[in-house]
C-alpha cells in the first residue's frame, strides 16, 4: 500500500474560497479517477491557513495509473486553470509513505 500524503497552503484569509472552489469544481473529478480519499482535513492549530487530503494506492504502478487519467481529464485541467487563476495556493508538500508492519495499515477507500 502506497499513502500519497498532501499538504497545502493557501494564501491568509482564502482557504475556504479555495475550498469552496475544489469541491465545485475538483472534487467529483479527482475522486472519479483516485477514488475516495483516507482522509481529506483542515488545520486547527499550527498552520490554519493549511489542509492535508491522503489518497491510499495499492503500489506506486496505481498511483502513476489513476494520476495519468486524472491529468487528461479537460475537467481536471478546466479546476486546475480555475485554481491557478483564484492565486489561493502559496505552498504544496507531498510525502509518498508506507505503512509499517507493526501497525494496522489503513482500511481500503472505497473505490480506491
Amino acid at each position: 500500500m502506497l499513502l500519497d500524503h498532501r499538504t497545502y497552503t493557501c494564501r491568509p484569509g482564502t482557504l475556504k474560497r479555495h475550498l469552496a472552489l475544489y469541491e465545485e469544481h475538483g472534487w467529483a473529478v479527482q475522486t472519479r479517477h483516485l477514488g475516495q480519499p483516507l482522509a481529506y482535513l483542515t488545520t486547527e492549530t499550527g498552520d490554519v491557513n493549511s489542509y492535508v487530503h491522503i489518497w491510499m494506492y495499492e503500489d506506486a504502478a496505481d498511483r502513476a495509473r489513476r494520476r495519468a487519467a486524472m491529468q487528461a481529464d479537460p475537467a481536471w485541467a478546466a479546476f486546475l486553470q480555475l485554481s491557478a487563476d483564484a492565486g489561493y495556493l502559496v505552498k504544496q508538500e507531498n510525502k509518498l509513505m508506507t505503512p509499517v508492519g507493526f501497525a494496522p495499515a489503513p482500511l481500503r477507500a472505497a473505490g480506491a
